[in-house]
């Protein structure tokens, strides 16, 4: 996965040394400044308030290459009062504007600060993002509640036979989890024939609520439907303590079939079913049921068993001494590391002979090695990926993570073998990994699915490093594996997928595995080797 410049011997860098040496008196000090982007490091914000409680939903992203810095925030924080404890520019940045930052951040609107190097400027931006979960059930509810947080307001519909009077409140949140809400309506019996106000107080700030509920002669109601290739996620709307439930058929039959109570989840008066076992390509006809009645009848067609190119590593061509995973007259779907890998020796993903295959290969073996001459060079981890290997910067590589995908799979399955060794070298560039020196080296296999418009661009260089984020806002769906123990025999592992949503459609996928999971740090093992044989792709909750 990483490149490096090509060192021939320590004679000629020796030779090169020597040469600079002498022309250096020769050498006018008139040379523009190099081009090099400021950039933060790291930043770091407080865990955990005085009570414990966490601050942080999940990790801080940078990305060097838009300039931005995006904290997420828990609940529990104040998003205007952000406390930072610690952040480290790259070598030779300094802060322009403001000179240092406050140890406390407002940070309800994105915050600009000026980066310099040399005599350049660059803008920074840093925003937050904090999702609050709000809610508010009552008894007889149909549906859910719509809660809009701008307009601050909140409606709920009961039957026409409920009266408006005498509404029993289930639940009710509509701040952050140390707001307070006055009055708090919390099982109590309400009065709704007109809206009700709420005050919700939280880090010496209120707001006011208006709740409403509305009557409708509609019980039942199919709300939303998600086809994907042989499962398909239905959304429901119907009064909450019935007999509430799902009936589906292919479009082409008569008989409906019930759907069983463990692929539906109630939530008051709101109802989702996962149906399982469906065939691809198909039209099928829904409908939810409540009691006696049933909503109107939708339709929907599944998507298509779609699998990938070469996903059993049958084609592979040499280029030089640079390994391929494709044919040499075929599209490549899959990429390694070996261009860069190959600049100092031999590729360390290279095709698993096999003579019973009609083109000699059947697997992938992704070596992790070290590859350079005497104390020049670096770790480089075995990988196979989809996507592509874009160019080499310095002695690092830019890859373009993922290939397009539209299909929402359940799983994937990989049948791998694996080797692994004591780890032999760690980061330079991040010493929290120093610990890991000789514990046992550890493979990853990880797959994900993203509505990005173009493919995730992976960038290694220490100053400029950009990774996978599993958190980042275009990952629909993620899912990994990983080893620290040796697999002696082929196996088949599954990865099932998690969904952020289920409306939601890619554009990419992302299939990578790596002998060494912390590879993109040049950390690992020299000797482990990961054997990928193949890859299956998986649409249904059957296995």
């Amino acid at each position: 996965m990483y490149t490096f410049k090509h060192i021939k011997s320590s004679a000629a860098l020796a030779l090169a040394a020597a040469f600079i040496l002498l022309m250096g008196s020769c050498i006018k000090n008139d040379l523009p400044y190099p081009w090099v982007q400021p950039t933060f490091t790291s930043f770091e914000l407080a865990k955990t308030d005085a009570d414990g409680n966490n601050l942080l939903h999940s990790a801080t992203e940078i990305d060097s290459a838009d300039r931005t810095i995006t904290v997420h925030l828990s609940e529990w924080a104040d998003i205007s009062k952000v406390e930072l404890t610690d952040y480290q520019l790259s070598e030779g940045a300094e802060l322009i504007s403001p000179s240092s930052l406050p140890a406390t951040l407002d940070l309800q609107q994105p915050m600009t600060v000026t980066l310099g190097l040399y005599d350049r400027t660059f803008e920074w931006t840093i925003t937050a993002t904090q999702e609050i979960r709000r809610y508010f059930t009552i008894s007889s509810q149909i549906g859910s509640s719509a809660i809009d947080a701008e307009s601050r307001t909140v409606k709920a519909y009961v039957p026409t036979g409920q009266p408006l009077d005498a509404i029993h409140v289930l639940t009710i949140k509509l701040g952050g989890e140390s707001s307070v809400m006055t009055p708090d309506l919390t099982d109590q019996t309400v009065d709704f024939t007109n809206p009700v106000t709420v005050t919700v107080s939280e880090f010496g700030e209120s707001q006011e609520w208006t709740v409403s509920v509305e009557q409708t002669d509609v019980s039942v109601t199919l709300d939303q439907i998600d086809p994907w290739t042989e499962v398909a996620w239905i959304y429901a709307s119907a009064e909450s303590g019935k007999q509430n439930g799902f009936e589906f058929r292919q479009e082409s039959e008569q008989e409906w079939t019930v759907v069983p109570d463990e692929w539906i989840t109630v939530d008051g008066g709101s109802l989702t079913a996962c149906l399982r076992h469906l065939q691809p390509e198909t039209a099928y006809v829904v409908r939810a049921v409540s009691g006696d009645e049933h909503s109107a009848e939708l339709s929907f067609t599944t998507g298509s068993n779609v699998q990938l190119p070469n996903n059993n590593f049958t084609q592979w061509w040499k280029n030089g001494n640079v390994w391929n995973p494709w044919a040499e007259t075929g599209e490549s779907f899959w990429d390694t590391g070996n261009r860069g890998a190959a600049t100092l020796g031999s590729s360390n993903t290279i095709p698993l002979d096999d003579a019973n295959s009609s083109t000699g290969y059947d697997g992938a073996v992704l070596q992790t090695k070290f590859i350079g001459v005497g104390m020049f060079g670096k770790l480089a981890a075995g990988n196979l990926f989809a996507g592509s290997y874009v160019r080499t910067d310095g002695t690092n590589g830019v890859l373009a993570f993922g290939r397009p995908f539209t299909q929402r799979p359940t799983a994937i399955k990989a049948r791998i073998k694996y080797t692994n060794v004591a780890i032999t070298h760690t980061s330079t560039s991040n010493p929290n990994l120093n610990y890991m020196k000789g514990e046992p080296d550890t493979c990853i296999v990880w797959c994900a699915l993203g509505d990005w418009d173009e493919p995730y661009e992976i960038r290694t260089k220490p100053s400029d490093r950009q990774l996978f984020e599993r958190d980042n806002a275009g990952v629909i769906a993620y899912g990994e594996i990983t080893s620290g123990q040796p697999i002696e025999d082929f196996k088949d592992i599954i990865i099932p997928l998690e969904y952020n949503a289920t409306n939601r459609i890619p554009k990419y996928l992302l299939l990578t595995a790596s002998a060494s999971k912390y590879g993109d740090y040049f950390t690992g093992g020299n000797g482990s080797v990961l054997t990928v044989l193949s890859y299956e792709v998986l649409y249904d909750y059957n296995y």
